[in-house]
């Protein structure tokens, strides 16, 4: 940050004429004093020389150095991934893609050559990664200090009065940035001109706000006050934002935050501790929830350093929590902590967590809406594709139903409460899979999460009517009738639809009931439901009943109209493994 300044410069004529050659502009200078004049080995001097180096902070997410910065456009590469980072924006470019690798191994290369510069504004060309470390080495390390002053700017343009031995006005030189101060103030430190700074001037401070001063004394004491009154953000990490205790104590209190990732002495600890709650509290309570809904009580507590802001967890149980921890990222909804000895923790906010449930509470959050068995394991074994397009409803009379082909099934659930937390009770003949005492580790908006012994079971929300996607696609499927139009299986070949599904008729009813009648007139019946997750998804069931059996999934809905719809069997990668047409018949 920068600013004006009236200063004294003698200077042979002749010199001064070459460095001011192109300054054209005449203004009116009130006559200085000699003791105005500025010193080349003076305290002011050397600020106003900090004060205009170039800060290379920016740009650490790239180089790694404070003492530099990286000449844009600039192509890099994150992740094998190539991008081009042509302004400062684009570093949240780089976070991003950072963001999306959980490991937090932060891998970008820089594509050479690069032009760079350095804190005196001298732009150097740089072939490889050696040669660039070289320069890097002339920088302090992460948050070490440094002698370049930051925390304030000069407004500019400002002008200095340039003199001769007898301290008369022999030029007004206008500097309009850092670098042609810094410039300036060089050849007033090397004795080759003597100036004075033309008040008043204006100052730009870290927060925001300005300030004017009329004379030397004024501008020292403001750069001097000004230098140490922000965090510098001399680390490595982008955006990581400067703030107030006042501003971070808000910022945890808004929401309950959920624990994403956490390493503790270097070891992973994310399986133990990960959809932990931690809610910060008014008078420094901190309540933890574990995923069995028991609620474990502490303190904390936040400081702000010249090292940067810490949040102080403290448990009488909970050693691994018990720390002081480091703030290294804040961003929009996602806190990353950090200690040393290999210790992190990823914090990610959740408003619309209900933090302390009951049991009337769960009771009517199941009652509002079917729910899907997103996932269904029994003794390490996969059973939801038999519960694709079967939603399950609970009932105010401790009522369950299961739709299947269109029809209920019914039973009972129990929610009820025991010293490990709350658990669901489902009792459905002829469903031993589900026909369990679950308990319920994790609910919140849209998602339940069940375990017991050996098993785990997820439901997922589907309320009917509320999507108007799901809409046109339910409206869609029910008018008409269907045939398989394409089948490609991924084996290297397109099935013959004519071949394999030459005759059938599919019809798709409203209760969530498949009808499919073979070319002799006889039929089969299946299970349907259309549903968002990430995505427009079809679940179709058809038991063992081939062909269509093969048919069986959750597909994701690539293209729909009122008388086509494409859907894809995409793998983990997002690459598509198999792609069924299904046209309405003639």
């Amino acid at each position: 940050m920068k600013t004006k300044l009236r200063t004294l410069l003698l200077i042979p004529f002749f010199a001064l004429l070459m460095f001011t050659s192109c300054q054209d502009e005449v203004i009116d200078i009130t006559q200085p004093t000699e003791a105005e004049a500025l010193v080349a080995t003076s305290e002011l001097t050397s600020m106003i020389s900090a004060t205009s180096k170039m800060d290379g902070s920016a740009d650490n997410i790239i180089d790694k150095a404070s003492c530099l910065s990286v000449q844009l456009p600039v192509t890099v590469k994150v992740h094998g991934k190539e991008i081009i980072i042509g302004t400062k924006d684009d570093y949240k470019t780089i976070e991003a893609i950072y963001d999306r690798f959980e490991d937090d191994e932060d891998d970008l290369e820089i594509v050479f050559p690069i032009t760079v510069i350095l804190a005196n504004h001298e732009e150097v060309v740089v072939q490889n990664h050696d040669a660039l470390e070289d320069l890097i080495e002339d920088c302090q390390g992460e948050d070490e200090e440094d002698d370049d002053i930051e925390c304030i700017d000069f407004h500019y343009p400002i002008s200095f009065s340039v003199y001769n031995a007898q301290f008369q006005v022999v030029n007004v030189v206008t500097v309009g940035s850092d670098r042609e101060l810094y410039r300036f103030i060089k050849r007033v430190i090397n004795a080759e001109v003597f100036a004075s700074l033309n008040f008043p001037v204006t100052l730009d401070l870290a927060d925001g706000t300005s300030v004017s001063v009329t004379n030397n004394a004024q501008l020292a004491a403001t750069i001097k006050e000004a230098k140490n009154a922000c965090n510098e953000d001399d680390n490595n990490d982008y955006h990581d934002d400067d703030f107030s205790k006042e501003r971070l104590d808000a910022l945890l209190k808004t929401c309950p935050w959920v624990v994403h990732e956490f390493q503790r002495n270097a070891s992973s600890l994310s399986d133990s501790y990960r959809e932990y709650l931690i809610v910060f509290k008014e008078d420094n309570v901190v309540k933890v929830r574990n995923r069995n809904g028991d609620m474990l009580t502490g303190t904390w507590a936040t400081r702000v350093t010249d090292r940067g802001a810490l949040i102080k967890l403290e448990f009488d149980t909970l050693v691994d929590f018990t720390l002081e921890w480091f703030v290294y990222d804040l961003e929009a909804g996602r806190i990353k902590l950090y200690q040393a000895g290999g210790n992190r923790v990823i914090l990610v906010k959740n408003c619309d967590v209900v933090v302390d449930h009951t049991k009337e509470g769960i009771e009517n959050y199941l009652q509002e809406c079917f729910w899907r068995i997103a996932r269904l394991s029994v003794n390490g074994s996969d059973n939801e594709k038999a519960y694709i397009g079967t939603p399950l409803k609970f009932l105010a009379n401790n009522e369950v139903k299961l739709r299947i082909n269109g029809e209920f099934v019914t039973g009972t659930y129990e929610v009820g409460v025991r010293n490990i937390g709350f658990i669901l009770q489902i009792t459905l003949d002829g469903r031993p899979d589900l026909k369990l005492e679950w308990l319920i580790t994790f609910l919140e908006p849209g998602v339940i999460k069940l375990e017991n012994a050996n098993n785990k079971m997820l439901l997922e929300r589907h309320c009917l009517g509320t999507d108007d996607d799901l809409n046109y696609i339910e409206t869609v499927l029910a008018t008409g009738v269907w045939e398989v139009a394409k089948y490609d299986d991924g084996l290297d070949h397109v099935v013959d639809p004519i071949t394999n599904f030459h005759g059938y008729s599919i019809n798709f009813l409203e209760s969530g009931r498949i009808k499919v009648t073979d070319p002799n007139n006889g039929f089969s019946v299946g299970s349907w439901l259309a549903y968002r997750d990430d995505g427009l998804y079809l679940g179709l069931l058809f038991a063992n009943n081939p062909p269509f059996n093969d048919l069986t999934f959750r597909w994701r809905i690539k293209e729909i109209s009122p008388n086509r719809i494409e859907l894809k069997d995409l793998n983990h990668n997002g690459e598509v493994e198999r792609i069924l047409v299904l046209e309405k018949k003639n």
